[in-house]
């Protein structure tokens, strides 16, 4: 037997994967074209066995963690030959794994290795915050809870990170990030185990005395920050989990992983929002996958539909218009809020598709109540353009046909931008919402106030409406700070003769305070939540005869 055959007999096919297996390292091979990746090697250990052997692109999507959506992405995204891959992913049924690896040849495939991220790991410190690493942070971590006492594990993951790169650029958004860390190691007492824990997401693992962790943490990394000559607002969403030490106590990365899926549940409720750890969190990743196969077709089938959420004029309480919600029928399960599907479609590239669907929709829902309702004068429809949808080829073509065909004047259809994408290119924004302007829609900036980006902008964009985020408009009663920034955009508006609306009107208390303020418009479930069309037909009516839009005396 020639040496050449002795080597092919030892290293056959199974003898290769039974030694990934047993370094517990797996091969993937992506082909774009084919929407197929394959994955071989130790794939159950990895947590990878639901992609094996191969898999689609969302379905990979699917089992990434949603705070990891951006790295799978760029796992996927086709670059040019020999172009490296180094990408840090969590799976929701597995750890952390380091995906690394080449593109072969420019656009076809592309292939490379997995691994544990301790495998790769050489520093037990985050170079940016000085902070624990994710490694060191779950290290510490175990040792910590084999003590007996009540421990709590914080997780807070910043809202809006990639709206913070895209408007700072990453050096400047990795300056937020320092400073935070700076904060949090200052702010809880000696003892503590701190960590950077992912690229937005920061852990503290103490054991209370006297204080609550999460509202500590809150308090030490949400006050404003000025980085560069902007104004950054940081927000947090926050999960936290509770165990006990000792010898029964749980794995220390099962604790993150808890915790983690707080933070994804609390997300579902909104920017700056918070949630604990229960076992109804646990989800089946099969639903997800079965979910995204639902949704292809949905838009087509009619499916997904707009709701309205009424907009009121504060001073008279009369309803000056909607904002157009995308809501799910789903033939099923009924009705899906936006938080179960958005992101689906966001991954699956279908927002252009349901953002022209959402704007031709409303737009004839507006005329038919315009037609069948004269008195309702100047009722307008806003709609959301999704991230990166200002760029969309035709899409000044469609307002012009929207309004042409259901007969409506000009600013009847407004269209919601937000600061994130007027950033990214802002002289190339201002040609397109120029463009968007002459063809009869109406602008507003929408969430303003979020602090990503300069005001000198607001001069040379054609705006006429700036909307101010409801996290500041909720709290606005118990936070200084947030109470002076809606005071400030208030003022800015009336400066440069923009209308405002303040999203997150909750109570009649919150109407009338800023009312005083001189905001012109409010929306809110102290008004109503988005209603289906024959809902806000039936609410248009009793607005109208009532003279003025109802609203909650409390929250």
């Amino acid at each position: 037997m020639s040496f050449k055959v002795a080597e092919r007999r030892i290293w056959d096919a199974t003898t290769t994967l039974e030694a990934l297996g047993a370094a517990e390292v797996a091969l993937w091979h992506w082909e774009p074209e084919a929407d197929r990746l394959r994955i071989n090697g130790a794939a159950r250990a990895l947590g990878l066995s639901p992609l094996a052997p191969e898999c689609s692109s969302a379905a990979f999507r699917a089992l990434a963690l949603p705070q990891d959506r951006a790295q799978a992405e760029e796992l996927l995204r086709v670059r040019e030959a020999g172009a490296e891959i180094v990408v840090r992913l969590r799976m929701r049924s597995g750890g952390v794994c380091i995906w690394r690896g080449v593109w072969l040849e420019e656009g076809l495939r592309a292939a490379g290795v997995i691994a544990p991220e301790v495998k790769f790991a050489a520093s037990g410190k985050d170079e940016l915050t000085g902070l624990l690493d994710r490694r060191s942070f779950i290290a510490r971590a175990r040792e910590r809870l084999t003590h007996d006492g009540v421990h709590e594990l914080v997780v807070a993951d910043l809202d809006r990170l990639r709206r913070l790169n895209e408007a700072l650029g990453h050096e400047r958004a990795d300056l937020v990030l320092a400073a935070l860390g700076s904060r949090l190691a200052a702010a809880f007492p000696e003892g503590s185990i701190l960590g950077r824990i992912g690229e937005d997401e920061f852990a503290v693992l103490c054991e209370p005395k006297g204080y609550e962790p999460a509202e500590l943490l809150r308090t030490a990394l949400e006050q404003p920050l000025r980085i560069a000559g902007f104004d950054i607002h940081p927000t947090l969403t926050i999960g936290a989990v509770s165990a006990e030490g000792g010898e029964d106590a749980p794995e220390a990365a099962e604790l993150v992983r808890r915790a983690e899926l707080a933070v994804e549940a609390a997300a579902a409720n909104g920017r700056g929002s918070a949630a604990a750890y229960g076992r109804s969190m646990e989800t089946d990743g099969l639903s997800r996958l079965a979910l995204e196969a639902d949704l292809r077709g949905a838009i087509g089938r009619g499916e997904i539909i707009p709701y309205f959420q009424p907009v009121v004029r504060l001073s008279t309480g009369a309803l000056s218009g909607f904002e157009a919600l995308a809501r799910w029928i789903h033939p099923r399960r009924g009705l899906l809020p936006p938080d179960e599907f958005l992101p689906l479609i966001e991954e699956m590239g279908l927002m252009a598709e349901l953002g022209e669907h959402m704007m031709r929709s409303a737009g004839k829902q507006l005329a038919a109540w315009r037609r069948s309702h004269p008195a309702v004068g100047a009722l307008t429809v806003s709609v959301n353009l999704s991230t990166g949808e200002i760029d969309r080829p035709g899409l000044v073509h469609d307002v012009a046909q929207v309004l042409a065909e259901n007969g409506l004047p000009r600013g009847a259809l407004k269209l919601e931008v937000t600061e994130s994408d007027i950033m990214r290119d802002p002289e190339r924004a201002a040609v397109i919402l120029k463009a968007l302007r002459e063809a009869g829609a109406g602008l507003a900036l929408d969430d303003f106030g979020t602090g990503f980006s300069s005001l000198s902008y607001l001069t040379r964009l054609p705006f006429d409406t700036l909307k101010i985020d409801r996290y500041f408009v909720r709290t606005m009663g118990g936070n200084a700070g947030s109470a002076k920034i809606v005071r400030s955009v208030v003022k800015l508006g009336q400066d440069l003769d923009l209308e405002v609306v303040a999203e997150g009107v909750e109570n009649a208390e919150m109407a009338s305070a800023l009312q005083k303020l001189g905001c012109d418009y409010g929306q809110g479930f102290g008004y109503a939540p988005a209603l289906s069309p024959q809902e806000a037909e039936v609410y248009l009516n009793e607005a109208y005869v009532d003279g003025a839009a109802p609203v909650k005396a409390r929250g």
